[in-house]
């Protein structure tokens, strides 16, 4: 699910379930960051590329975005049990914990494609997808004596969804992802493609990187992961989903998400094929809009496949930060950051990513068609 321009390559080594959600461990920079970039407002960074830490803090700071909370929703911090909540939960879910949040702040949409136009005008900024791929930093991901990919392979795009052939006897991920030279946050589909008329969707081929410069800018942060579990659950203390028990219904949709055979057929009930304009479907009880599907949303923490169960033992964990660095056993060599949410891919046959407690990865220099975010702000 979660491949970008920098898992193009490792796509060709990963044919199956494990490509479409896969993490791994951290690799350190022996080169120096300057001292703020460990600030812990914008997450654990242990484990990042200077070079691409060097991109975001190039970007100054807007002052005048950061007095501005139009867009934003005060959320009241309380105690709550993160994780997962029915049989449909995956082990990383598990066990469940109690944890303190601090009052925060947190957008009440996605960030749209004109808000992402707006910085980047403002700061001439180039996201992942629209540089060509770094060789050095994508092999430093990729299991020790991979051979490298053809230059041609290093072109600037990403990869985008589309719907196979529905003959086949058996699918694998490079069959539903493509990738797209020229495809971007500007052109999501490809060169071909265009946000015109598309302003008030969210902005995707975005990576992690792309996502903490546009926050940076704008005086903001990304959420910690707890922060995000905690918004979406929007108060209710063992809903699944953000509007609570319910089950997601095909008839009269919650969230934008897929109806259907997955990855053959959409039947496209909720109204969208694919993205759906932020706020298209009814708020949580906080008035946030979306934390269940249309795109994955990053979060500041790193993915660790035995992080809960690290903290099981503990009787109140205040506003946890993730991880120190990122693991998971099907992708050791890679590290990736938590996106949460769901998107307009997901169903209850294979992902259900739409639960407040489900919990996907991603690697940090990866863009999709599918992944977007929102940004949080401390109350002070």
């Amino acid at each position: 699910m979660n491949i970008g321009p920098f898992n193009f390559w490792r796509l060709l080594f990963i044919i199956g379930f494990g490509g479409l959600w896969a993490c791994g461990d951290s690799h350190s920079s022996s080169a120096k960051l300057p001292e703020h970039c460990h600030d812990a407002s914008l997450g654990n960074l242990v484990g990042t590329t200077e070079n691409y830490m060097k991109m975001v803090y190039a970007i100054e700071p807007n002052a005048a975005k950061a007095k501005d909370f139009q867009g934003m929703v005060q959320i009241k911090g309380g105690t709550y049990q993160m994780g997962g909540d029915n049989q449909q939960a995956r082990p990383d879910e598990f066990p469940k914990h109690q944890v303190a949040i601090n009052d925060f702040w947190i957008d009440q949409k996605e960030v749209t494609n004109a808000q992402f136009r707006e910085f980047v005008e403002a700061t001439g900024y180039v996201t992942i997808a629209e540089r060509p791929i770094d060789v050095e930093e994508l092999m430093k991901q990729l299991p020790p004596g991979t051979p490298p990919p053809p230059a041609e392979a290093l072109e600037a795009g990403a990869l985008v969804f589309q719907i196979p052939p529905p003959d086949r006897p058996q699918y694998f991920v490079s069959d539903w992802w493509i990738f797209t030279k020229g495809a971007s946050w500007q052109h999501p589909q490809g060169p071909e493609s265009s946000i015109r008329g598309k302003e008030q969707e969210p902005v995707v081929q975005i990576s992690w990187y792309d996502a903490l410069a546009y926050a940076r800018w704008a005086g903001k942060r990304l959420p910690t992961e707890a922060e995000w579990e905690y918004a979406a659950r929007g108060g209710l203390s063992d809903g699944v989903y953000p509007w609570g028990k319910k089950a997601i219904d095909d008839e009269a949709p919650q969230a934008n998400y897929w109806q259907g055979t997955f990855p053959t057929e959409n039947l496209s009930k909720d109204g969208f094929q694919k993205i759906a304009p932020v706020g298209s479907f009814q708020p949580n009880s906080y008035g946030l809009y979306d934390m269940a599907g249309n795109v994955w949303e990053w979060c500041a923490d790193w993915y660790h496949a035995q992080y809960y169960q690290q903290k099981a033992n503990a009787q109140l964990i205040l506003n946890p930060q993730g991880p120190d660095k990122s693991y998971d056993p099907m992708m050791p060599s890679t590290p990736q950051k938590v996106v949460r949410g769901g998107s307009f891919l997901c169903n209850d046959s294979y992902c259900s990513g739409y639960r407040v407690a489900a919990r996907m990865k991603s690697s940090p220099d990866t863009g999709l068609e599918h992944t977007g975010f929102r940004c949080a702000r401390d109350v002070r």
